[in-house]
């Protein structure tokens, strides 16, 4: 008979009954369920609601069941339905009275509320701790190119000279944002749910303070029905988690482009590589294209946890018990995700020739021959389109601006100097780049210093 069983008067239809069951996803959340038990069994002591023999049997009862679990001693049974019957069970063939003691002025909906949370908090630290990893790395990666020249595109079109470091800086600060959204997400699940009982609060007069104090939580939800219901955290988590795969995917679409021999400009580690099974001269980066890939997975995780949540009334329902798959996919393929690509970054090797020899193609240097007659004096439309012509004449003859001779410069137009020519060299357009934010060496190296001091 089900613990919840008196009312019933024949067991649940024997396969319904294990496609119900979630404890073959939800063990996961074992020890958030015994540490929310432990500190629930103190609370109650303290009141006076449970007796201290009883809570000391309790916890000692928990922590011996934790043990086992930990140790493979523990096999969860299909007809507890999930972690926190399977838990209860145990301990109730263990320590025998005290146990049926425990769930005095709780539910199991606010148990799993809280379980979540506190499983999701520590998933936050460790995703934050990655996501540190991989800025670390992309800011060391900037320091190393301050000047390795590069294209910098737009419609994948050679469009100005960027510095590989600037490169690895944008992609730095889409990692800070994902950082950022992760504790935003942590503010708001770091409210305590247990005590709130199945939707109305409980009749006993319990210290929700108190347990929350004991499991970490600063605070405690304010409203019970809004506490048992609330899945928004979980909601929060997976589209940080999707955003992050987002930059995640652009970086490796990035990096799959440049280890092609078209662009070499980077070289995979024979790590983070693999090979063909019928062509052997093949080294694919496998590794980049797997992240790329997995990011449509999080966002079905995504779409999966929305669709469950957008029609359910106040309070809990059954259909709740489908968050924790989505949230538990999405958490795991992040993590995966953010270990490989720093494994990727950190080991691949920079090409900073091809770079350079890609940067002469492709007139990048038109928009500072621009700039370069309005610091003449030239309007910027009219200069502008000067250049625009002096391009489209290079086009036809094969060369490139500054192969163009300077009497025919100053016959298109007089602002034309000697200068010129020393002004549009890439490496100049790179370094003139100097607004805030800018590509030119010293801005780089104020951002580099920045993303330092924030990463400690």
């Amino acid at each position: 008979m089900k613990l919840w069983g008196g009312r019933f008067s024949k067991d649940m239809d024997e396969g319904t009954a294990a496609w119900a069951a979630s404890i073959p996803f939800d063990q996961i959340l074992y020890k958030e369920d015994i540490a929310g038990s432990i500190a629930h069994a103190k609370m109650l002591a303290s009141c006076g609601i449970l007796s201290a023999e009883d809570a000391s049997a309790i916890e000692s009862g928990l922590t011996e069941i934790l043990e086992a679990i930990e140790a493979g001693d523990v096999a969860f049974s299909v007809d507890a339905e999930d972690i926190h019957m399977n838990v209860e069970t145990l301990l109730t063939e263990k320590i025998g009275a005290p146990a049926k003691r425990l769930h005095t002025a709780r539910s199991r909906n606010d148990q799993v509320a809280t379980d979540v949370r506190l499983w999701l908090k520590n998933e936050i630290l460790e995703t934050a701790a990655l996501l540190r990893g991989v800025r670390a790395a992309l800011v060391s990666l900037a320091k190393a190119h301050t000047g390795t020249l590069m294209p910098g595109y737009t419609h994948l079109q050679h469009a100005q000279p960027v510095s590989f470091g600037f490169h690895m800086l944008a992609w730095y600060q889409m990692f800070t944002r994902d950082a950022d959204r992760l504790w935003d997400v942590y503010k708001r699940a770091d409210a305590l749910p247990l005590g709130s009982g199945a939707l109305a609060g409980v009749s006993y007069e319990t210290d929700r303070r108190l347990t929350a104090d004991l499991l970490g939580f600063p605070e405690v939800t304010a409203n019970a029905m809004d506490a048992v219901s609330d899945r928004d955290f979980a909601v929060e988590f997976i589209s940080a988690a999707a955003l992050c795969m987002m930059h995640l995917s652009r970086c490796c679409e990035e990096l799959v482009l440049w280890s092609a021999q078209e662009f070499g400009f980077v070289t995979m580690d024979d790590a983070f590589s693999t090979g063909s099974s019928i062509m052997p001269q093949k080294k694919n980066p496998d590794m980049a294209e797997l992240i790329r890939g997995k990011t449509g997975r999080v966002y079905g995780d995504l779409m999966a946890i929305l669709t469950v949540m957008k029609g359910l009334p106040l309070a809990y329902n059954k259909d709740m018990q489908e968050d924790k798959e989505p949230l538990f996919d999405a958490a795991a393929t992040l993590s995966g995700c953010l270990t490989a690509f720093t494994g990727i970054i950190t080991t691949m090797t920079v090409n900073a020739g091809a770079m350079a020899e890609a940067a002469k193609q492709g007139f990048m240097n038109a928009t500072d021959a621009a700039d370069y007659l309005v610091a003449k004096g030239v309007p910027f439309r009219e200069a502008h389109e000067v250049i625009g012509k002096l391009v489209a004449y290079c086009v036809e003859k094969g060369i490139a601006l500054e192969d163009v001779g300077l009497p025919l410069l100053q016959q298109i137009s007089p602002a034309f100097e000697e200068d010129f020519f020393e002004r549009i060299g890439l490496l100049a357009c790179m370094n003139q780049k100097r607004s805030y934010g800018g590509t030119s060496e010293a801005r780089v190296k104020e951002q580099i210093s920045a993303a330092e001091k924030a990463l400690g």
